[in-house]
């Protein structure tokens, strides 16, 4: 479920907010003005916004004015990591992918001045359709719409990786050799800058990822958080994936990557449960593929060979160890209001050992 409005996210005028212990996430006055200049039902007064999504990072609103709707995206309120929650690089690539295969909503305006809302930030299209999270919905609930939603994702994101990033205008985006070296890097440096405590298994993991890094293939566009709640299918069968969000982490790098998140988020039938980190209990249904059946598609449509599976998927639970301490230390602050969040403290910890226990071979993921 979205997190609530507070009473301090979204303000009429900066001066509103003056007498308030937190920055606005909004400030409607500047944004209608902007959304004005941009010829956004130009007139239509001050906009309505409600949150929408499941994700616990970004700030993400649906934008109503004047009868029509688009989705504003802004960073979190501080303090942020350097490099983290780039809405203008994240907005730099959707526009860049907007004429290629990759399945994402259009871009409308992006914003850097932060005379506006306060941060940065930039409006899309929104896509019309169905976030699968928790449930499935009543169309697509059949065995074999279960299958191919699962195979959609897979082959959404084979278009991604066979995107020519250069020739859509991205030659700088990302550095294409040394991807999982720099990964291995940045969230060493990153767990320095979020961590609240001492978690051994945070060390040791890391230690292992450096010692075991594989070699890569030729790089290509990397989603960075490639998993089923960050998609939108179609509300009619067949199941049909009709845009991919969440593009905060993309860059260019080792598409591999994304397979070893993607299986490290989508839960089998027989897995064990995984408490407050399970965000894909609903691929537990019959008819739902695999693990394997997607490494499998995942193969077979893009010519590619998932190397070292066990090396991928600990990278994404290591990396979402790192985000989420990083997201506990907001919550801890109080700059974020999330209460899931706020109950990070042990499941962090919890989520480490899980991915020392991969390195080990103890669990698959």
């Amino acid at each position: 479920m979205p997190t609530p409005i507070a009473p301090d996210d979204i303000v009429t005028t900066f001066a509103e907010a003056e007498s308030n212990d937190r920055e606005p996430l909004v400030v409607l006055e500047p944004l209608a003005a902007f959304l004005d200049s941009h010829g956004f039902e130009t007139g239509a007064g001050l906009p309505e916004l409600q949150p929408v999504g499941d994700g616990h990072s970004n700030v993400t609103y649906l934008l109503t004015r004047g009868g029509r709707e688009c989705v504003l995206r802004r960073p979190p309120r501080g303090p942020l990591p350097p490099t983290a929650h780039d809405m203008l690089r994240e907005a730099r690539l959707l526009s860049a992918l907007e004429s290629t295969a990759a399945r994402t909503p259009a871009v409308l305006a992006a914003c850097d001045d932060l005379g506006v809302i306060g941060a940065p930030f930039y409006l899309m299209d929104k896509v019309d359709g169905e976030v699968i999270v928790d449930s499935v919905p009543a169309a697509l609930d059949s065995v074999e719409e279960r299958r191919r939603i699962g195979e959609e994702l897979v082959d959404a994101l084979v278009e991604i990786h066979a995107v020519d990033w250069q020739a859509a205008g991205l030659e700088g985006f990302g550095k294409p050799t040394g991807y999982l070296e720099r990964q291995v890097r940045r969230f060493t440096g990153l767990w320095e800058h979020n961590r609240t405590r001492e978690i051994p298994a945070v060390e040791k993991v890391g230690s292992w990822l450096t010692a075991n890094q594989p070699e890569s293939g030729a790089a290509t566009i990397v989603h960075g958080d490639y998993r089923l709640g960050n998609s939108i299918y179609a509300a009619s069968e067949p199941a049909k994936l009709l845009a991919v969000l969440d593009w905060e982490m993309a860059t260019i790098g080792d598409p591999l990557a994304d397979v070893g998140y993607l299986c490290t988020l989508w839960s089998d039938s027989d897995d064990p449960d995984r408490g407050m980190f399970e965000m894909g209990s609903v691929t537990r249904a019959e008819g739902f593929p695999t693990r394997a059946e997607l490494v499998a598609r995942y193969e077979q449509r893009s010519g590619r060979s998932m190397q070292d599976l066990r090396w991928y998927t600990t990278l994404a639970l290591w990396k979402a160890v790192v985000f989420m301490e990083g997201n506990y230390k907001r919550a801890s602050s109080g700059s974020s209001d999330d209460p899931f969040l706020k109950g990070f403290g042990d499941g962090v910890v919890q989520l480490a050992e899980r991915a020392l226990d991969v390195t080990e071979g103890r669990v698959d993921v």
